[in-house]
């Protein structure tokens, strides 16, 4: 892992990467900062482990464990109806098409959107650059030109894609779920996630874009010449509008974090130490919870053309699901990934996991250079989840 991203860097395909894995115990841990950071100014500075990493749909996870808080406190259900809620949502209809005058055909849903179809992508909501239909109806009812800001419910207004629960498609549920946690608790996504998530693990550098606070902007990798907005350009591939029309904090993307602040919450999933969720939740998230049409859906998504993205990481024809928080293998993978782990990502750049079964959780954040070579740090990132297994199986040799 260190030779091959000490190679992509003095190659200049990426300026340093920033990886922390540990076991629930803490016994084991591999925390390694490598390459450097650009400042605004030119300047150059080794990277750090505690450097504030764009989170990208990283962020996913995080609000799915407050959400899951929510259930707990009896604030929202898993399978309840979510109308009086989020009436913009049980107000969404299911666009199947445009007419022959360009009207759009829409069928009203079948059932209610709940909160575990939100946080498995089932509910039929959908990013326009993924579904072709959703984008014809944005650029017809929406003013695509506007550089206004706006929150969660009109960035999102499309109509569903498909049928609540009936498929699978990654969309803006993990948002909208994120204005759920607000709506009950009465406070910013920022503000729950501070008290119950990063306050009990000691992590006080945490915050949604755009990122004010100076001591974190001091620290901030994505604050430099070519990103000088700080909206993760890099992470993403080279975008970066869904944070430059956001307004609020999104729980689909929005985050800032260290990585080490980040495995931390890892950590306490994996140790399921009862910090954040007691055992019983923690043990549903590593659960299948597709149903059986939506878990066809998954598949023939996993098989399309976007699906290397949507496997991070897993082999085709591996058999796989959903949990709550990510994608769960169904299966052992031989000397890597035990049977249900939970894993997903962060735009083209990060990935993060949690492998109950051995004992293991990590992220690896790497720090591409714009133009961003996306199939190249792809590889980057499987070098990370390999390697790190390895490393571990040494260790345990040696203990």
């Amino acid at each position: 892992m260190e030779t091959s991203f000490q190679s992509a860097i003095d190659a200049g395909k990426i300026s340093g990467a920033v990886i922390c894995a540990t076991d629930a115990e803490g016994h084991f841990f591999y925390n390694k900062a490598i390459g450097e950071r650009t400042l605004l100014s030119g300047e150059k500075k080794p990277q750090q482990l505690d450097d504030v990493l764009y989170m990208a749909s990283a962020t996913k996870f995080i609000t799915t464990i407050a959400a899951l808080q929510c259930v707990e406190d009896g604030l929202l259900t898993l399978d309840g109806d979510l109308s009086s809620i989020a009436p913009e949502l049980a107000a969404k209809h299911v666009l199947t098409g445009f007419a022959d005058d360009g009207s759009p055909q829409l069928d009203p849903p079948a059932r209610p959107i709940t909160l575990k179809m939100l946080l498995t992508h089932s509910s039929g909501t959908c990013y326009h650059f993924i579904n072709p239909l959703t984008a014809k109806w944005r650029a017809q009812f929406t003013n695509t030109e506007s550089q206004d800001r706006l929150p969660v419910e009109e960035r999102f207004s499309y109509p569903l894609s498909f049928q609540p629960g009936a498929g699978w498609m990654y969309g803006p549920g993990l948002d909208w779920a994120g204005r759920l946690v607000e709506r009950v608790t009465g406070l910013t996504l920022m503000e729950f996630m501070q008290k119950r998530i990063f306050d009990p693990l000691g992590v006080t550098d945490a915050q949604f874009y755009p990122v004010t606070r100076e001591d974190l902007r001091t620290r901030l990798v994505d604050l430099n010449p070519d990103d000088p907005g700080a909206i993760g350009s890099a992470v993403l591939g080279g975008g970066g509008e869904m944070n430059l029309r956001s307004r609020g904090d999104f729980g689909g993307h929005g985050l800032f974090v260290p990585g080490l602040g980040f495995v931390k919450v890892l950590r306490s999933v994996l140790a399921n130490d009862g910090v954040l969720l007691n055992a019983n939740t923690v043990d549903n998230m590593f659960q299948q919870h597709l149903s059986p049409e939506a878990a066809a859906s998954h598949q023939a998504a996993l098989a399309s053309p976007m699906g290397p993205f949507f496997r991070v990481g897993t082999e085709p024809g591996m058999k796989v699901g959903h949990g709550l928080g990510g994608l769960l293998t169904l299966e052992d993978a031989d000397g890597w990934y035990g049977e249900r782990t939970l894993t997903w990502g962060g735009g083209v750049t990060l990935a993060w996991f949690i492998d109950r079964k051995n004992n293991l959780c990590g992220i690896g954040a790497i720090q591409a250079k714009l133009p961003v070579d996306v199939e190249f740090v792809a590889g980057l990132k499987q070098t990370f989840r390999h390697d790190i297994y390895s490393k571990y199986t040494v260790w345990k040799g040696e203990q």
